[in-house]
């Protein structure tokens, strides 16, 4: 399952503003525990796939987990070596752009301990600093 969009309007995007709280999705909706940004960022597609495989594992004996963020920004990079000008480099990743407020991850049907077991290693991969919240 790749977190990367099959087709978009704009092949390449621009950087943008990522500072700011989060407008939507700052409540736990689908699940009964959360996990929620307290910082702003970014996490890269591969990034959110290790998440997945994560959570997918310890929820293996039961349980759901949704994950509310999608990489929709295209990332570009120009090749190294290469003189400045010649227009803007090719998409080399996509990534999901994280403000604060923002939960991630949820998860149902699980202990409180085990949830936040599961929250504390996607926590220690994560790029930002996060908090574990409840319905």
């Amino acid at each position: 399952m790749a977190f990367i969009p099959s087709r978009v309007k704009h092949r390449k995007a621009q950087r943008g503003r990522r500072k700011g709280l989060t407008v939507a999705g700052s409540r736990v909706c689908f699940g009964e525990f959360g996990l929620k940004s307290l910082e702003c960022g970014v996490i890269k597609h591969t990034q959110l796939e290790t998440f997945r495989i994560i959570m997918a594992r310890a929820l293996r004996r039961g349980g759901k987990f949704w994950i509310r963020i999608f990489s929709d920004k295209p990332i570009t990079k120009k090749p190294q070596e290469t003189r400045m000008g010649k227009g803007k480099g090719d998409v080399e990743t996509w990534a999901a752009v994280i403000k604060r407020g923002r939960v991630l991850f949820e998860i149902s049907g699980v202990p409180r301990d085990y949830a936040q077991d599961v929250f504390k290693d996607i926590a220690y991969k994560l790029p930002m600093k996060t908090r574990f919240v409840e319905r």
